[in-house]
């Protein structure tokens, strides 16, 4: 794991008793995970920054600091448990403590009828959206517990609410992380800890960049409100969630689907 830091003054924050509050994201190097880092970052949190690529993190880190705010870049494979022991480290030693932790890494495979997914396929998705979330959580739970606060999002998808024809490894991946999260919530409600779940539905990442204009007006057709969602209204959700407003939700999944999940 390699590590990257560029820090301005904090601000510090009230209800961490004058320290400033930190978080941690995964795959943040862009989409979903970028937006949720810049939020965070823009809201007064050091945001430590990581990604499997890091020099993805690095510009994220420096889009940043341009606009004042405290963030560090991390290389981190989400489904290495020293890699994400790590993050929990980095955050700790460069900034004294871990307030906040969203796990947004994730892997897909080709779509495909079960029996013609590979065993290769299912496992590296399972072994980075759902193995490499119980790792983080396992990782930062450790670290909240003992400072006796703190609070978990995982970024889950709709995927992880419903099935969807050939998405086998994605679908029971992200399940298994709605499991995880649901359980953690129980786990640490009595020690000062919230972990809950937003689900994305199609939301205007790369991965829907390369659809042709007349796939991608076919798939805004789809969703109830006639448009993609965008990485910044997911992470308006995740910064509500890790926030004081929802200091009495635990073990929540919040949708951000432009009603797609109701189809």
């Amino acid at each position: 794991m390699t590590d990257t830091s560029r820090t301005t003054d904090p601000t510090t924050d009230p209800t961490t008793d004058g320290a400033q509050r930190v978080a941690a994201v995964t795959g943040a190097g862009a989409g979903i995970g970028a937006a949720v880092a810049e939020l965070l970052a823009a809201r007064g949190y050091a945001v430590v920054v990581s990604d499997v690529d890091l020099s993805a993190a690095e510009q994220v880190v420096e889009r940043i600091t341009s606009a004042g705010g405290t963030a560090t870049a991390v290389t981190v494979n989400a489904g290495d448990e020293q890699d994400q022991r790590a993050l929990v480290d980095t955050a700790v030693e460069t900034y004294g403590r871990l307030d906040a932790a969203v796990n947004n890494a994730g892997l897909g495979a080709p779509v495909n009828r079960l029996a013609d997914i590979t065993p290769e396929q299912y496992h590296r998705a399972v072994d980075v959206t759902l193995t490499g979330t119980f790792l983080g959580m396992r990782a930062q739970l450790a670290q909240m517990e003992r400072q006796g606060s703190g609070a978990v999002v995982n970024v889950i998808s709709i995927g992880g609410l419903r099935p969807a024809a050939g998405m086998s490894p994605y679908t029971s991946a992200k399940h298994g992380v709605t499991g995880l999260t649901e359980v953690a919530a129980l786990d640490y409600a009595d020690r000062g800890i919230r972990v809950n779940g937003v689900a994305p539905g199609p939301i205007d990442t790369a991965a829907l960049a390369t659809l042709s204009e007349e796939r991608r007006h076919a798939e805004e057709q789809k969703i109830p409100v006639k448009r993609l969602g965008t990485p910044e209204e997911v992470a308006k959700a995740v910064a509500w969630l890790l926030s004081d407003d929802a200091s009495f939700t635990t073990g929540a999944v919040l949708t951000v689907d432009g009603g797609a999940s109701l189809l």
